[in-house]
Parts: structure tokens; C-alpha cells; sequence
């Protein structure tokens, strides 16, 4: 079955809520460009929650020779604002192929302002905001532009398209998915922005490809044991 292919710039960050599922995303979307390209990293730079990270997904990353760029912090107990120091690998290899995953708030998204001014300067980036109307801070359209317009000022770049990433793990159904379309839309209209593509865990992709625009399937990633 076909799946979408995301036009991806060298550059793609993304950002959203707390429990949004944007690291989910990030992990799904890294493994997607190495389909695409060779020279593929996923870099974390968020330094409020090391609780959920992408670097639980770390031998993926390996036996994919995917590169994995995050804070020496990531999976402990430390809340830390610390970025690794090789993050400037993401503005300076320009050869290098980024999927970011960005602080999940305003506080969040203070990390990306050191490397903002580089990344607006290349131009060759999307900056997409995570939603999911399932979670209580983001539940309406209004509420959701809020939260965007609050990670912009912090971390200095505008956005420029949407993932519908409603869910609510594994108890998703497909009915939740369909019912996320109109509040999806909502926030579109509202932010001015597009819906570059709508998540589903794979075990549903078969019943809503066809019904809803640029599908794109997620292998859930794992909660590390703590």
C-alpha cells in the first residue's frame, strides 16, 4: 500500500504541547527520511522532560545508521537545561539531514533560540506544530493556536504547517482519528497554516488510508522503565 512521502527540507523541527506525542512523531519521521536519504540525524534538544526522549529509540537509531544528537542528561533522573555539544553539527553540516525535536513549551523551546538566527538564515526548514485534541491543555482550536503562538516568541522561528497527531495510545480508535479531522481543520484556519499530514498507529492505516489526506502511519514508540 502506498504511504505518503513527506517532502522533507534539510531541516524539520517539530514542537508541540506536553504529551502531544511529538517525540513519537520525530522517531517515525526520522525513519521515513532514512528511506529517502543517507546522511539522516535526529537531534533532541528537549531539555524539560527526560523522561520521554528520543534517545529510547537509540538502537533503532544504530542498526538504521541513524545519527542521534541529544543532551548526555537524556533518560536520567537530572532536569537540566543542558545542550549537547555537538548540536551545532545541525547548522553547520550542511549535508546532514535533521529531524528536531523541540521542548514541548514556550520554557522548551528557549533551547532552539541559540540556534534559531543560523536556521532562519539557511531557509531550508519547517518548523511543525504537533497537536493532539485529546490532551486537556490543547483541546480546542483556539487554546491550540495559543500554545503555538507562545513557542514562537520563545523560540524565535514562526511555524509553517501542522501534524495532526490526535491520538490516545494504544487505545486509539478509528472513529478518535476521524473525529480529529475537524478540530485539525479548525486549528488550520485559524493559525493560517497547513496540515502537512495526520498520524495513526500502523494497526489502523488500512482502514483510514483513502479517507483522510496524507496519512501517515506511526510505529508507537515504547515508555522506558523507570
Amino acid at each position: 500500500m502506498e504511504v505518503i512521502i513527506i517532502k522533507y527540507k534539510r531541516l524539520t523541527l517539530l514542537c508541540g504541547h506536553y504529551g502531544s506525542g511529538k517525540t513519537n512523531v520525530a522517531v517515525n519521521m526520522a525513519f521515513d527520511l532514512k528511506k529517502q536519504y543517507d546522511n539522516v540525524a535526529v537531534a533532541d534538544l528537549d531539555i524539560v522532560n527526560p523522561y520521554f526522549r528520543t534517545k529510547d529509540s537509540s538502537e533503532d537509531f544504530k542498526k538504521m545508521n541513524i545519527r542521534l544528537i541529544c543532551s548526555e542528561y537524556a533518560n536520567s533522573n537530572l532536569d537540566i537545561p543542558a545542550l549537547p555539544q555537538d548540536m551545532y553539527a545541525i547548522t553547520d553540516d550542511k549535508s546532514l539531514k535533521v529531524i528536531l525535536d523541540i521542548g514541548g513549551d514556550d520554557r522548551g523551546a528557549l533551547a532552539l533560540g541559540r540556534i534559531a538566527p543560523e536556521i532562519v538564515r539557511e531557509n531550508d526548514y519547517e518548523m511543525l506544530m504537533v497537536i493532539n485534541k485529546f490532551r486537556p491543555l490543547t483541546p480546542d482550536a483556539s487554546s491550540t493556536v495559543e500554545v503555538m503562538r507562545e513557542v514562537e516568541a520563545a523560540g524565535g522561528i514562526g511555524f509553517t504547517g501542522i501534524v495532526n497527531n490526535s491520538n490516545l495510545g494504544e487505545e486509539t480508535t478509528v472513529e478518535d482519528v476521524i473525529g480529529s479531522v475537524e478540530y485539525a481543520n479548525s486549528v488550520s484556519e485559524k493559525s493560517g497554516l497547513p496540515i502537512i499530514a495526520t498520524t495513526v498507529k500502523q494497526d489502523l492505516f488500512e482502514s483510514l488510508f483513502g479517507k483522510i489526506p496524507n496519512l501517515f502511519p506511526l510505529k508507537l514508540q515504547e515508555k522506558p522503565v523507570v
